[in-house]
This record gives C-alpha cells, sequence and structure tokens, in this order.
C-alpha cells in the first residue's frame, strides 16, 4: 500500500511539473508521467490480485497445491537433475566416450539454468508459475526425448542444454517463485511442504531409473519419463496452479524491475553460492570421503542412505517447531550442521560416518527451505522471482564446478577436504550474522 500511495504522489508531482516547463521539457515530463502510471496500473493490480487471495481460506487454498507441486517437483528433479548418477556410464559407452562428456555436459546446463534464472524468475513475477511451470514439462520432455534420440556426443551435450533450459523453469526456484506469487509473506508453509514431498525425489527417482536402465536400457527410460512429464506434470501443474488475474495487463504495462545489488543481496548470493558448493561437492563424492576417513565402503553407502530421512526430519522440524522463528534463525543453524558432522568424524573416524550423514543431511534440508523463504521474509513478495533468479544464480554456478573441483581436492587433500567444506559453511554462518532483519524500504 505504501508503494501505490508513493506512485499516487509521484505522478500528481509530475502532472504539475509541465506547468513551469518549457517544450522539451514538457515532453520529458510527459514521458516520465506515463512510466509513473504504467508503474502504479501494475502495482494495483498486484495489490488487488493478493486481496482476493487473502478471502480465500489458508488451509483450503495451500494443500491442494502443495500436492500438485510436491509431485510435479518430485517428477522434475528425477527426470533431469538425478538422471546422470545413473545414466552416465551406459550412455557414455553407448556413444563411445569418457562419462566425463556427459557430466561435462551436464555441468554445462546448469550454468545455462543459472544464467536464465533471473529472466524466468522476472517472468514468474508477472504472469504467474502456471505457464512456466507448465512450459517447463514439454522442455524437460522435449530434452529427454532428444536424449534418447542421440548418437553422438554433439546431439547428446544439445539435449543437455535443452534440459539446462528446462530445469530452470522447472526446479526449485520457479516453484518458490509461484508459491511467493500466489501467497505473498505466507507461502513459507507451502514452500516446506513441496520441499517436503521433493526430498524423495533421489528415493523414488533413482530406483525408477535403475528399473528402468536392466529392463528397457537407457534410451526407453527417456522416453518413459518424458512421456511423465507430459502426462503426470503438465496436466498437474496447469489445472492446478491457478491462473493469475490481469497477468497479460501486468506484463504489457511492465517495466523491468529495478533490483538494487545492495549489501543483502551480495551476502545473499555468498552464502548460498558457499553452502551450494558444499551441497553439489557431496552429492558427488559422499562415499568416496567416508572412505577417506576410515570407514568400509559398506558402510559409507549405509551413511549415505541417511541423507535423504535427515533431510525430510528436518524439513518437518522446519513445518513444526522452526516456524515460529524468523528463518534467519533456522538457516544459521542449518550451516551449523555440517562442520559439526565433521568435528565428529574427526574424533571418531569412519565409524563415525553414519552420524556425519545426518548432521549433513539435516542442515541441507534446512538449506534447500532457506533458499526460498530467507529472501522472501527479508524482501517481501515484490519481485520476488526476479531477486531469486539473482541471488539463486551463483549457487547454480557453484553447484555445476563443486564436483570437479572437490574432485581433485581429495585427490590431494584425502579426508582433511573436510576442512574446505566446513569452512564454506561456517563462512556462510558468518556472513548469516551480518545480515538486518529490520523494516525495509517498499
Amino acid at each position: 500500500m505504501r508503494a501505490i500511495m508513493a506512485c499516487i504522489r509521484d505522478e500528481r508531482k509530475a502532472e504539475r511539473e509541465p506547468r513551469a516547463t518549457k517544450a522539451p521539457a514538457r515532453s520529458r515530463s510527459n514521458m516520465r508521467q506515463a512510466r509513473l502510471t504504467r508503474r502504479c496500473r501494475r502495482q494495483q493490480m498486484l495489490a488487488d490480485d493478493t486481496a482476493d487471495q487473502k478471502h480465500w481460506p489458508m488451509s483450503q487454498r495451500q494443500l491442494p497445491i502443495i500436492l500438485a507441486l510436491g509431485t510435479t517437483q518430485t517428477l522434475a528433479w528425477a527426470s533431469s537433475y538425478y538422471l546422470p548418477a545413473l545414466l552416465a556410464d551406459p550412455m557414455a559407452r553407448d556413444l563411445g566416450v569418457s562419462s566425463n562428456w556427459i557430466f561435462g555436459a551436464f555441468s554445462a546446463s546448469l550454468v545455462i539454468s543459472a544464467m536464465l534464472g533471473p529472466r524466468i524468475g522476472r517472468q514468474i513475477d508477472l504472469v504467474g508459475g502456471r505457464q512456466v511451470l507448465s512450459a517447463s514439462n514439454l522442455i524437460i520432455a522435449a530434452g529427454l526425448a532428444l536424449l534418447g534420440l542421440s548418437q553422438s556426443v554433439v546431439v547428446m551435450a544439445i539435449a543437455w542444454l535443452v534440459l539446462g533450459i528446462g530445469m530452470a523453469m522447472g526446479l526449485y526456484d520457479a516453484a518458490f517463485a509461484a508459491l511467493g506469487r500466489i501467497y505473498g509473506t505466507e507461502a513459507r508453509r507451502s514452500i516446506t511442504g513441496i520441499t517436503l514431498m521433493a526430498g524423495f525425489a533421489s528415493t523414488v527417482g533413482w530406483p525408477l531409473t535403475a528399473w528402468g536402465l536392466s529392463h528397457i536400457g537407457w534410451r526407453d527410460t527417456c522416453f518413459a519419463w518424458a512421456a511423465a512429464n507430459i502426462l503426470i506434470g503438465l496436466p498437474l501443474n496447469f489445472f492446478m496452479l491457478p491462473a493469475i488475474k490481469g497477468a497479460k495487463q501486468a506484463a504489457a504495462l511492465a517495466d523491468k524491475p529495478h533490483v538494487p545489488l545492495d549489501r543483502t543481496m551480495i551476502l545473499l548470493a555468498f552464502i548460498f553460492a558457499a553452502v551450494w558448493t558444499v551441497t553439489g561437492a557431496m552429492a558427488a563424492h559422499f562415499p568416496r570421503i567416508l572412505e577417506t576417513t576410515g570407514a568400509t565402503p559398506v558402510e559409507a553407502i549405509a551413511a549415505g542412505a541417511l541423507i535423504g530421512p535427515a533431510q525430510v526430519g528436518a524439513r518437518i522440524l522446519e513445518a513444526g517447531f522452526l516456524s515460529r522463528f524468523h528463518p534467519l534463525w533456522s538457516t544459521r543453524l542449518a550451516c551449523l550442521t555440517h562442520p559439526l558432522g565433521a568435528v565428529v568424524v574427526a574424533i571418531f573416524g569412519g565409524a563415525a560416518a553414519s552420524a556425519f550423514a545426518l548432521f549433513h543431511g539435516s542442515g541441507n534440508g534446512i538449506l534447500t527451505i532457506a533458499r526460498g523463504t530467507l529472501p522472501l521474509s527479508i524482501f517481501g513478495p515484490k519481485d520476488f522471482g526476479y531477486r531469486l533468479g539473482i541471488i539463486g544464480a551463483p549457487a547454480r554456478m557453484a553447484q555445476a564446478v563443486a564436483p570437479l573441483a572437490f574432485g581433485l581436492l581429495i585427490d590431494v587433500m584425502g579426508a582433511r577436504v573436510l576442512m574446505v567444506s566446513s569452512a564454506l559453511s561456517l563462512s556462510a554462518l558468518a556472513a548469516l550474522f551480518l545480515i538486518r532483519t529490520g523494516p525495509r524500504p517498499d
């Protein structure tokens, strides 16, 4: 409301300016007044839309969307991000190349996803998530179909670039932005809800991919995941997400949002880049790192299986007890868990592998939620998707290079690589204490 009143004041001021100016200045003033009018109309439409939504009972309007988005997020992650872990080797053998080519193309897809994040977030701010998330199912399906048809490294690389576009439009950042557009500052519960469901993406996706690999081959497995995106993901995103009233008018009247890269934005970008470096490294090398601490391969694999349940348990805690506090506090706690687990392993060796997995997994579970809830609580819902894209871009790029960088570090440092990952987590924790949560201007 304060932003709308400010627009009205500026508009009235612009109306008075031509009376005391010459013709060229009058022309510039008219242009300025037109821009102000467009901005005010857009903000009024957004305010009216938010006011209409507040009349819906919260529990009635959130649960169906949480279930639908939780399902489509599980499908999107399982059919894109989690594929290379199982399909890279058979794809490489079939194409006659090293699996490093597959992982290289996958890393490039994450970079593409990072670059597109701000633009996609801005589009969701304007028109809502229904169109963007529905289109993501079509693009992911197209990338998977092209991947299944690939007979050369070039076609395979193009397929992963298409999948990178689909991931930019269809994974967590886009879903968080869609929820922020629908619920505004009340989106925290729904963000927690969909991450709670999608936390099982690897638990569901890897067994299904493994079954397809052993029964129908990797190509038909890609086709099957493509069909699932069309037959399951597309209808859920299109029919369950609400259409945003006035979206076309808002898009037509919108100017490019002005989101200054202030101190808080830079700190948040650094925080999530640091912790996502750790997340990417652990996802790729967790068993190997534990083996360097003295754990047997069986102990390392068993410990790795505890990460998923630890993530889900932490998200349940976030949905319950921690929801009473500002997201800044739960994010600080989450940044502390990985270093604590590393200390336990340093003291007790490989025998404490399971404890380390529980510490790391619980922190990672909360950090995934904080990526959406922390910026929302600090900046509010205005231009939330655009902000999320800017803040998340360094994190996605860091996540792309982390597996290679930590693979080289493990060769040199062995178990001491946990000192590097712990230092990254603690640097993020220190940056969190520099963030102020006082009221911000509209």
